[in-house]
């Protein structure tokens, strides 16, 4: 049975690419995006397998 870490991360949403880029480089699979506390703010959750 596989088993899951997960990150919660804030996103800049003028650098969106560069910073899923870096977490997909990591081993981390984006799940989803939402917004935060305004609309500047975004938050990502992510998953990847554990080692």
């Amino acid at each position: 049975m596989k088993k899951w870490e997960y990150l919660t991360a804030p996103v800049l949403i003028h650098n969106t690419k560069m910073i899923l880029d870096n977490f997909g480089a990591d081993g981390w699979e984006l799940v989803q995006i939402v917004q935060g506390a305004s609309p500047e703010q975004l938050v990502a959750y992510f998953k990847r397998e554990k080692q």
